[in-house]
């Protein structure tokens, strides 16, 4: 039994950072083509996971999470953008941040396709294909809405920070950034990250189920 839990929660960390490596270089190639070559000559437009890897938040934390039967998520290192060198900055850097997300959409939605497919061929639709395929979809659609929630440093709070106002933006960046992670703390010991990102994740997830 120990066993194949220690082969579930390999199988599920090589599934995550996959996931988070795809998110982190959507970031950096939407940066590249947008006119900012920052994360490309840092080795950040790169599926190599290693040079995305951050040790919290994607190792300890989704490790904690298996552990715990908690929902498996986490974080890569941010992609480092250069506001200077963007064309119409306050709309690149939104489009650079929705990349990330969009890139987990996109997984998620090859999971489900591939999952139809096996779901057809009687040896795979029972077994570990097919149990990484429903996890991988998961997860993407797990880490796509956590990070569209909207605020910084999410994907989400910097979205929003090209939709307002220039003014109103730097007061909610400014007011809200620092705080984020605490706020995020606080949505999820609350319950509120469950009601806004763990059940709509949920739901979307059968959606695309076979």
């Amino acid at each position: 039994m120990a066993n194949l839990d220690l082969v579930a929660l390999l199988l599920a960390f090589a599934v995550l950072l996959v996931s988070l490596t795809v998110h982190e270089m959507a970031h950096a190639w939407a940066a590249d083509r947008l006119g900012d070559p920052t994360a490309r000559r840092l080795g950040r437009l790169s599926l190599n996971p290693l040079v995305h890897v951050d040790l919290f938040g994607t190792v300890i934390l989704p490790i904690v999470a298996f552990a715990s039967n908690l929902p498996i998520i986490g974080w890569a290192k941010p992609v480092p953008v250069s506001l200077a060198a963007l064309r119409d900055p306050r709309r690149d850097f939104m489009l650079i941040a929705a990349a990330g997300p969009a890139s987990n959409l996109l997984q998620a939605v090859a999971a489900s396709l591939l999952l139809h497919v096996v779901a057809g061929v009687p040896s795979l639709a029972g077994g570990t294909v097919a149990w990484v395929l429903r996890l991988a979809l998961q997860i993407n659609v797990l880490l796509a809405l956590f990070n569209l929630v909207p605020i910084p440093p999410l994907d989400g709070g910097n979205v929003l920070g090209g939709l307002l106002p220039p003014r109103a933006a730097d007061r909610y960046d400014g007011f809200i950034r620092p705080y984020g992670f605490l706020l995020l703390y606080g949505l999820l010991f609350t319950g509120v990250l469950n009601t806004i990102v763990f059940t709509p994740a949920f739901r979307l997830s059968r959606l695309l189920l076979p």
